[in-house]
This record gives structure tokens, C-alpha cells and sequence, in this order.
């Protein structure tokens, strides 16, 4: 991967940008402080562009009937369309943007991905609705990396996130030209160990798609291998899984001394059980990958998806 940083839309809010409907903002210091020397931001806030104004009237998402329309809470004003117009009008500029993933304020009747708030005609609301520029931008970009700013508390969605959002970058970078089969091959390679570890059965399935490649890979084959490589991912690994792989890694080594051999196996135990996070083992297999030169196992993406300052691994 180059070092070039990683490019991010997120919710203008989440950065200190005070464009909430009350001229606040919502700061989020993991998205600024820790993961932002590895981002360059792109700010958007939907309803500023769609020319509400801030401060500005609260809205609303409401069911009637089949459809679902943006409603200020007060007045009760119907501004659908004049959100739908800049939604549309954003959505068109998305792909030059070159981005790796995006970050969503949760519950916003325009950004929140996950269970807005969704009233009927009591007023009573349901948590079953989608922010109306969140999913204009989730159906047109289905591979991009999405997540709310609220979900990236949970310690295991924040790293799938982020680990998400650095392979995209590494499949964007594998797409932009020509490809042949041996590099389709090599990407395939260095990720078999993270795909295993999210989903044992597209593990097997993109092994059999990337060994059918030959020559100069046709670009339905790789739009389908970059289909089925994101939505692996977008699965979460499970612990059984990563002590799955944690296993698999200690098979290479033959080399290691008995004792040495029994302290990695008690390491992965005590992470199996939750007594220890994912990169106390990780670190011990790293060490004995390096000191015996087992190649195979130093070229694997998944001893490091993601830079280790953001210590994502040592909360999981």
C-alpha cells in the first residue's frame, strides 16, 4: 500500500464543524485525535448543501404511506425534495472523490445509517429508517466502507471498520490498471489469512476465483473477486475465528523449541477464553515468524491490516 493517507468522507459535525440544526457540533475525538494523522477528511453535511441553514428547524423522517419524507418537527414543513436535490447533487460527485470509506453521524434523518428514528402518523417513532443521504450514498457506492460515528465505541466494529476501510484502499489500488493473473494471485495470497479469519467459505470461494485467472484477468472476474472480497470483510471476525487462524499460523512453526511452542499455545488459549486482546498472541506469532524467516506467514496481511499506533488489536 503507499503511504499516501487514507481519504475519508465524514459527516462535517463529527470534525467540530458547527453545522448542526442547533449551530453545534458533535466532535468525535477518535475520528479527530487518533485515526485523523492517518486521514485527510472530507467534510460533508448534506443539509447545509441542501441550503436549510444553521441554526435551523429540527426534521424528522416520516412514514406515509409507502414513502418516506423529511418533516421539520415544528411547522411540520415538508422538505424532502430540496434534501433529495442536494443528495442527488452530492451523489454525483462521489466517485471523483477517491474515497477509501465514510463515517456517518448516527441518527440524523439525512446521514444515520442504522435505525433512525422512523414516525407514523401517531407520532410514535421506530428505530427502522436510513438517513436519506446515507442510503443514497449506500446504494451507489455498495463496496464503500460505511459506519456511524456511534458504532465505533464497540471496540470489535471499530477495528472491522478500519480494517475495511485500508483494504479497500489495497483493492482500489489492485483495480486501478491492468490486471495480470499473478498479481491477482499475490493480492489473493497476502489476504488469505484475514478473509479466513471473516469467513471461512469466501476464504475458499475467492481462492477458487483468483487460481481460475489467466493472463491478462478479464475485469468482470476482478469486479467479481472485488465484490466478494469487501463483503467478506464487512462480516466481523469472530474469536473462534481469529483463534482459528492463530492455530493455523502456529503450524509453521517446526523450527520453534517445545517450550516456546507451548507459551504460543497458552497465549492463544488465554485469547480464546477473553483473558488476553488479539495482539498478545499476534505479537508472539509476529516474533517467531521473523526470527525462523517463515516468509509465507510475514507476507500476510493479517498480522498487520492497519497501522499498529491506532492499537485497535489491543481492545479485541
Amino acid at each position: 500500500m503507499n503511504d499516501a493517507k487514507l481519504r475519508l468522507g465524514v459527516s462535517a459535525c463529527l470534525l467540530g464543524n458547527e453545522v448542526r440544526y442547533d449551530g453545534g457540533h458533535k466532535r468525535n475525538p477518535f475520528l479527530t485525535d487518533l485515526l485523523g494523522p492517518f486521514v485527510e477528511w472530507v467534510p460533508i453535511c448534506p443539509e447545509v448543501e441542501a441550503g436549510f441553514g444553521t441554526p435551523r428547524e429540527a426534521m424528522h423522517l416520516v412514514q406515509d404511506g409507502g414513502e418516506v419524507r423529511l418533516l421539520t418537527v415544528r411547522t411540520r414543513r415538508d422538505v424532502t425534495s430540496e434534501l433529495e436535490r442536494a443528495v442527488a447533487a452530492r451523489l454525483r460527485t462521489m466517485a471523483g472523490l477517491d474515497l477509501d470509506g465514510y463515517v456517518l453521524k448516527k441518527d440524523s434523518p439525512s446521514c444515520g445509517l442504522f435505525r433512525v428514528k422512523l414516525y407514523g402518523a401517531s407520532g410514535a417513532g421506530k428505530r427502522s429508517g436510513r438517513g436519506l443521504f446515507a442510503a443514497g450514498l449506500a446504494d451507489a457506492q455498495p463496496l464503500l466502507p460505511l459506519e456511524e460515528e456511534g458504532r465505533l465505541g464497540d471496540p470489535r466494529l471499530r477495528e472491522n471498520f478500519i480494517e475495511r476501510v485500508f483494504a479497500y484502499r489495497r483493492l482500489r489500488e489492485l483495480a486501478a490498471g491492468a490486471i495480470r493473473a499473478g498479481a491477482l494471485m499475490r493480492f489473493h495470497a497476502r489476504h488469505k489469512l484475514l478473509l479466513l479469519a471473516h469467513s471461512p467459505a469466501a476464504y475458499a470461494r475467492l481462492g477458487r476465483l483468483a487460481a481460475s485467472a489467466r493472463g491478462r484477468v478479464a475485469r468482470a472476474l476482478v469486479d467479481e473477486y472485488g465484490d466478494g472480497f469487501m463483503q467478506a470483510l464487512a462480516t466481523p471476525a469472530t474469536r473462534g475465528r481469529h483463534v482459528n487462524v492463530l492455530q493455523h499460523m502456529a503450524g509453521y512453526f517446526d523450527a520453534v523449541d517445545a517450550a516456546s511452542r507451548r507459551e504460543l499455545a497458552a497465549s492463544i488459549a488465554d485469547y480464546g477464553r477473553g483473558l488476553v486482546p488479539l495482539v498478545v498472541p499476534l505479537t508472539l506469532v509476529a516474533h517467531h515468524a521473523r526470527r525462523h524467516e517463515v516468509q509465507y506467514l510475514l507476507d500476510q496481511i493479517y498480522l498487520q491490516p492497519h497501522p499498529k499506533e491506532l492499537m485497535l488489536r489491543n481492545h479485541v
